[in-house]
């Protein structure tokens, strides 16, 4: 099995994540256990807006720096999630992608489209004015690690202004996931991904995060 690599396209992985408060003690042993990253990922910062919709939980929508990325759900294993690309597209976006793509990916009623393409700023009012529908602004600075080859990260995030901070694990192979969490502390931790936690913390879901 080839080593995994922080930032590289891989083999569709396995997640572990979960959002609370603090996990200051996981995130302490994670720092200590981990090994060398590249320095790259020892801080990255971002802002994107995700998508999330009433009546979808099994496709995450995000988008940074102009371009949407979702994702779609495929299967849970012995706690861990995983997810694979659906899409990816750039604004201005056509009226077709919308139409074939972006919508049906959302489940939820399709609203009218008169125009060939739209702006990311007009695309965004189409959420806005949709029943079932919400654009969350989503900030985030994140710390790398690698710890029994998975790779780690300890985040804060801010939900519409709402600081939470969440930490993960993942990698293609379970078993060092699961001794991931073993060492670090987070056994028995339920697995929050995002849309689950940003749901949680705009009321859409009514369930607290972990801690």
């Amino acid at each position: 099995m080839a080593k995994m690599e922080i930032g590289v396209q891989s083999d569709p992985r396995f997640e572990f994540r979960t959002f609370g408060r603090a996990f200051d003690e996981a995130a302490f042993r994670m720092a200590r256990l981990s090994v060398p990253v590249p320095e790259k990922v020892w801080e990255r910062h971002s802002e994107e807006i995700y998508i999330v919709s009433a009546t979808n939980d099994v496709n995450n929508t995000k988008i940074r720096n102009g371009k949407m990325d979702i994702k779609t759900f495929v299967q849970e294993k012995e706690g861990l999630e995983q997810w694979n690309p659906l899409m990816k597209g750039e604004f201005p976006i056509s009226k077709k992608v919308l139409e074939e793509e972006v919508f049906p990916a959302f489940q939820v009623e399709m609203p009218a489209l008169d125009k060939d393409s739209y702006t990311l700023d007009e695309f965004i009012a189409m959420v806005k004015a949709h029943k079932d529908l919400q654009a969350v602004k989503v900030e985030k600075q994140r710390y790398g690690y690698s710890v029994n080859e998975t790779i780690c990260e300890v985040a804060n995030v801010w939900i519409n202004g709402a600081k939470v901070v969440t930490i993960n694990s993942e990698s293609t192979v379970i078993a060092d996931i699961l001794k991931t969490l073993k060492d670090v502390g987070l056994e028995g931790t339920e697995n929050i991904n995002y849309l689950q936690a940003i749901k949680r913390v705009i009321g859409m879901i009514d369930k607290p995060l972990s801690n």
